[in-house]
């Protein structure tokens, strides 16, 4: 078979391009640090990386949802500790109260001390998280949950949302507790003992009228107060426990998503990560190559018929 002048520049040149494209693409991918520069390159493995890349943003979500939900949950940790230390306190007070040797100024002096950490115990239930949100307001985050009526009494203007956070593919997370889940209302039994009347009673209202009996020496009503205070560290004793097993569940999840999130990337850059060293031969061939080409074809291209006559 002969091969025309014209077949054999167009071979040559045809040849050149394609090392020239493949050098071209080398560079390319050196220069991005990808195997894969354009996903018209290469369709199938380009969507497997948009794949993982999803599944990897997916978990990152995940993750920051965890940090927010535990910085929230460890405020409220805080808080329930320290109200927890405030009625200890209290409970002290009260009990040495009761002592008939103290008389009335000395029993003044216990009843100022319980009306401040009563103040303090507002001030917790009001606590606000990292946000700047309200954490006892269930969803009315931006409103001030315990405030003073009209009648001086405290009242809760919040509402009984309970928030839970998606913190992993299938894995949910309480976020708060509304204010009457913490500082509700006390069961207040009254009147005769044979038949009992049970009312319910504000934290605050309850803490009030202790501080009222203490200043006037009534006996039954500190006992009604001391046993309400008992209620209110029951109370607590049970957020502090179920705050504490959220934040193992947030730790054990974050131990999970962090796990999740090395083998994803892992699995992510051997997909989609360059070997520099195996590209750079590649280059290096492919420059060869190229530079063998254009040198055999500038020999051979001055073979004319006239060259050979003479």
């Amino acid at each position: 078979m002969k091969i025309s002048t014209q077949q054999f520049f167009d071979r040559a040149v045809s040849q050149m391009s394609d090392r020239q494209i493949s050098l071209s693409t080398i560079q390319a991918q050196l220069a991005e640090g990808k195997k894969i520069v354009k996903p018209s390159d290469e369709p199938d493995r380009a969507g497997a990386i948009l794949r993982i890349k999803s599944m990897v943003d997916r978990q990152d979500r995940h993750q920051e949802a965890l940090v927010a939900a535990k910085n929230r949950l460890q405020s409220e940790e805080a808080v329930l500790k320290n109200s927890t230390n405030l009625i200890t306190r209290i409970k002290e007070l009260a009990l040495t109260a009761s002592n008939d040797s103290y008389d009335a100024s000395n029993r003044e002096v216990l009843a100022i001390e319980i009306d401040g950490m009563a103040e303090q115990l507002l001030s917790l239930a009001n606590a606000r998280d990292t946000q700047d949100n309200y954490l006892f307001a269930g969803a009315k985050v931006r409103e001030q949950p315990f405030q003073k009526n009209a009648d001086g009494r405290i009242i809760y203007v919040g509402d009984e949302t309970r928030f839970r956070i998606a913190v992993g593919d299938h894995r949910d997370l309480n976020l708060n507790r509304s204010g009457t889940d913490v500082f509700g209302p006390l069961a207040r039994q009254t009147g005769d003992p044979e038949a009992p009347v049970m009312s319910a009673v504000s934290l605050f209202e309850s803490l009030q009228d202790l501080s009222t009996a203490i200043r006037a020496g009534g006996h039954d009503e500190m006992n009604r107060g001391i046993g309400e205070l008992d209620q209110m560290m029951n109370r607590f004793t049970f957020n502090i426990s179920e705050v504490g097993t959220d934040l193992h569940v947030a730790s054990m999840q974050t131990e999970v998503v962090e796990e999740t999130q090395l083998q994803l990337k892992s699995v992510l850059s051997n997909i989609e990560d360059l070997d520099y060293a195996e590209a750079v031969t590649r280059m290096q061939k492919q420059m060869m190559s190229l530079e063998a080409a254009q040198r055999s074809f500038a020999q051979i291209s001055r073979l004319t018929l006239f060259d050979y006559v003479n």
